[in-house]
């Protein structure tokens, strides 16, 4: 299981409190868990979630989206990167944060 902090205004749309977790059932072809797999495992659990994390058509992250995992911003890796071991082994979390911008 991969545990799954997202930020509060998709815990409010998921109707969820708290981290999540989720069950990643297929393996990349290197047998890796990736960022998508974990997106796509999350996307199939919450489909409220859909298009809100991700672009529904091309799959690329939204803009004011980010991925950290072990302290380390994943967010303009691949999102076929194999995730940290410690996020794989449910030590950590894969969180999910709103940026923000203006001034």
């Amino acid at each position: 299981m991969i545990r799954v902090v997202l930020p509060a205004h998709l815990k409010g749309l998921a109707h969820v409190t708290g981290e999540v977790r989720v069950e990643v059932p297929d393996l990349g072809t290197d047998g890796a868990v990736t960022q998508r797999l974990v997106l796509d495992a999350l996307e199939a659990r919450y489909p409220m979630l859909l298009g809100t994390i991700r672009d529904r058509h091309s799959g690329e992250r939204r803009a004011f989206v980010r991925f950290y995992a072990c302290e380390e911003d994943l967010s303009n890796e691949s999102p076929d990167t194999a995730l940290p071991h410690r996020v794989i082994n449910g030590e950590e979390p894969f969180i999910i944060l709103g940026a923000m911008a203006g001034g």
